[in-house]
């Protein structure tokens, strides 16, 4: 058992914000002495740990608390969310620390300044806060993947690929036009039929995502060519915008 100073001083959140836990019921102590110390077994200090990653999420404290406070909270998941953020801000850190080198060495002149990108990082904490979000489009796609094998999901996943990156093979064409509009169809009719209902404001936000640096549109574009992303974006938007937000 620890008391609220070594708790705080283990994790680095303040005996004032151990305290606002506590009173919101979102960490309640273990124990409380007969002088009112508080005392926190390994249970608290899991949860805690799963506290720090929903905030690294910026989710509330209160959707934390009902978040870890439901029945389908599942730990594993989120510590390997978490794993994974401090892989990146790892990697994202140790990028800034050759950069700072190479200044030294070399002077400014040259150097590529991508080291001070956060974009990876930000996108994964976006997805991984979808995934807790409880938006009906989560629950579908756990609904539907839940008898699917991994190799099923792998499968799926492969084909969704292919769709998006048959988008490398149009860019000289208006992306307004009707092939584009039609692989745009078939890419919205694919994540309805396997994933959630693609509504025409899901599939905007899509785009804009597939568009917006990070892992997607790297994968995107390795599957399709360079350009591939931003294009499949570009004929999303004038999807949608035809169809006045239809969905």
């Amino acid at each position: 058992m620890r008391t609220v100073h070594e708790v705080s001083a283990l994790t680095g959140v303040s005996v004032r914000a151990l305290h606002h836990y506590d009173a919101i019921s979102l960490l309640k102590p273990a124990a409380v002495t007969e002088a009112g110390y508080r005392l926190y077994d390994d249970a608290a200090l899991e949860r805690l740990q799963c506290i720090l990653l929903f905030r690294e999420l910026e989710f509330p404290l209160k959707d934390i608390r009902a978040i870890l406070d439901s029945p389908d909270f599942r730990r594993a998941r989120a510590l390997e969310q978490q794993i994974e953020l401090l892989k990146l801000k790892k990697a994202h850190l140790e990028n800034l620390i050759a950069l700072a080198a190479g200044m030294k060495t070399r002077g400014v002149s040259g150097l590529d300044f991508s080291a001070f990108d956060t974009g990876k990082i930000d996108e994964y904490a976006r997805q991984a806060k979808a995934s807790w979000g409880g938006t009906p489009e989560y629950r579908e796609y756990e609904e539907k993947a839940k008898g699917r094998t991994r190799e099923e999901e792998r499968g799926l996943s492969v084909e969704l690929m292919g769709i998006l990156a048959a988008f490398g093979g149009m860019l000289d064409a208006d992306p307004a036009g009707e092939i584009p509009q039609a692989q745009v169809k078939k890419l919205q009719d694919y994540i309805s039929a396997h994933y959630y209902a693609c509504s025409d404001p899901v599939l905007a936000g899509l785009g804009r995502m597939y568009a917006g640096g990070g892992s997607f549109t790297e994968n995107i574009d390795a599957a399709g060519g360079p350009g591939t992303a931003e294009y499949a974006a570009r004929a999303i938007e004038a999807y949608c915008a035809q169809r006045g937000g239809q969905g």
